[in-house]
This record gives C-alpha cells, structure tokens and sequence, in this order.
C-alpha cells in the first residue's frame, strides 16, 4: 500500500510555512503601527525565516542520513527560537507558520522511514 504523500512533502511543507512566516515578518517590520515595525527582533525574525526557508530546501535535496539528522537538528532550534521570537514581538502568525513548520518537520522525520520499509519488502 502506498503513502498519499511523497518523501519530501515534510520539506515542501516546512518551506511553505518558512515563506509565510517571512511574508508576516516583513510585514510587521515595515508596516506603521505593528508594534515592531523596524526592531531588531523583526529584522531578526526575517533572518530566521529566510535560513528555514533555505534549510528545507537543502533538507528536500539531501540524500545523507547524517546530513538529513543533522539539517533537521538546525532546523528544530531555527523553528523552536523563530517561535519564542515570535511570542515576545506579540507576532502570533508566525508562531503559526514556525508550528506548521514543526509539523512539516515531523513529517519529513517519519515519513522516509515508512516509505523506504514499504520499497523493500
């Protein structure tokens, strides 16, 4: 029985959730009257979306067991500070886009594993 999703759509859901926390981040930081328009958590939360946002594309493209541990260990503290940033600037939306992110996370986690034990029975 084959998986509805393919092995890489933890990936491509993880850099969905990476662009949409960007596209908020920069609207906070340049729209008048958001709180934090022009701080330096904004600038920092832009930052951090747009290394996800590269680290999942490189996490889609990697074939190493070692390389894939190890961009999903930086991935899981960029995700878990991007949202801590997230609560402290008041930016509820992007603490959601950083938990979709994890779920996107979770899935390229354990997805793989089920889809190569299904190729080699």
């Amino acid at each position: 029985m084959s998986s509805p999703f393919s092995p890489k759509s933890g990936a491509i859901l993880l850099l969905i959730a990476s662009l949409a926390g960007l596209a908020v981040a920069l609207y906070a930081y340049f729209t008048p009257l958001t709180g934090v328009t022009g701080t330096l958590g904004a600038l920092v939360a832009i930052v951090a979306c747009i290394a996800l946002a590269v680290l999942a594309l490189l996490l889609a493209t990697v074939k190493g067991r070692g390389t894939s541990i190890a961009l999903r260990i930086l991935i899981l503290i960029g995700l878990g500070g991007t949202f801590f940033a997230a609560m402290l600037l008041h930016q509820w939306w992007i603490g959601v886009a950083m938990a979709v992110g994890l779920i996107g996370l979770l899935l390229d986690l354990f997805r793989p594993a089920h889809h190569s034990r299904l190729t080699h029975s």
